[in-house]
């Protein structure tokens, strides 16, 4: 048996693949308790949860607690499978039971779920994301402002926004090296990462909170996870342009600022890599995106290996 979740904020909508089961439980600890021992005297193969964000995070935990095989997958992949089954229509009961289709026919790999510290320094990386975001965003309003509109109240309203911004950054930074600090695994993770040139202290944040597969999977398996691996677009004896796209947003942004940080050094990884694309006349972002992959690669490999970037591993 294949049991679905549509998680909202309020409910639980829970379907088989057969429709024999169908239930709706709270979205909170009452619900989940229940859900949970139903589900255990149900004994399914697999339950399938969409990734919503922090609506489904809570009822996870119990249930892999319960040691009940869980996999939590990509909405955007069940709404395509969905699509081609012809099922156009969208309501909570209706989504439980496509989830639940979903996973008998892809039949989705059960997956351990992080633990409670990796949840909540995913947070904090979050939160830190945002507060960059606002900075920069009050940081242009007050550029944006000419003549006397820059001495007005409106204007120290946004310097005053600003500091206090600035300063919940630094506070929140404070408290996420404290964490990683405290945990030892963090630590020489952190201290591995930031061994290859480029790889600083968030980047190198980034990286371990937001891709712990880092050094699990082969290169191929990792640059598609992270969204730096170029897919094919051919079709009969059309060949398109391979492009990346999908993956995980954050990791690509932190290599894609690494890599321009690593293009400075002149014994860094990647900058011969770059060196030959252009020679080649390859354009600007497709270097970039193969410095990109390379060095994920390293990364790859440093933490693989659990030793300090060494100029050999470039080659590798």
């Amino acid at each position: 048996m294949y049991v679905g979740i549509d998680v909202s904020k309020e409910h639980l909508d829970v379907a088989s693949e057969d429709r024999a089961f169908v239930a709706q439980f709270s979205n909170d600890e009452q619900g989940h308790g229940e859900l949970a021992r139903r589900l255990l005297e149900l004994k399914p193969t697999l339950v399938v949860l969409e990734s919503t964000g922090p609506y489904q995070i809570e009822v996870s935990l119990v249930l892999a607690a319960a040691k009940i095989p869980l996999a939590v997958v990509n909405p955007r992949q069940v709404r395509d499978f969905a699509k081609a089954m012809g099922i156009l229509a969208k309501t909570d009961k209706l989504d439980a039971g496509v989830i639940a289709k979903f996973g008998a026919t892809v039949k989705p790999s059960a997956q351990p779920l992080p633990d409670a510290e990796t949840l909540e320094l995913e947070a904090l990386l979050t939160r830190r994301r945002q507060l960059v975001g606002m900075i920069a965003s009050e940081k242009n309003r007050l550029q944006a402002l000419f003549g006397p509109a820059k001495d007005s109240e409106a204007a120290q309203s946004i310097r005053d926004h600003l500091s206090y911004l600035i300063k919940s950054l630094k506070k929140l930074e404070r408290d996420l090296r404290k964490r990683l600090e405290r945990s030892t695994a963090w630590k020489d993770k952190e201290d591995l990462l930031k061994s290859v040139p480029g790889i600083g202290k968030v980047t190198a944040m980034t990286l371990a909170i937001d891709l712990p597969e880092l050094g699990t999977l082969s290169r191929k398996k990792i640059a598609a996870l992270a969204g730096v691996a170029p897919l094919n677009r051919d079709s009969g004896k059309s060949s398109g342009k391979r492009r990346i796209w999908g993956g995980r947003a954050t990791v690509r942004t932190a290599l894609y600022m690494a890599c321009y940080a690593s293009l400075r050094h002149k014994k860094d990884p990647t900058s011969s890599r770059y060196d030959q694309l252009k020679q080649a006349n390859k354009p600007h972002l497709v270097a970039i995106v193969a410095c990109m992959r390379k060095l994920l690669t390293i990364l790859n490999a440093v933490i693989r290996d659990g030793k300090p970037w060494n100029p050999a591993l470039a080659g590798h």
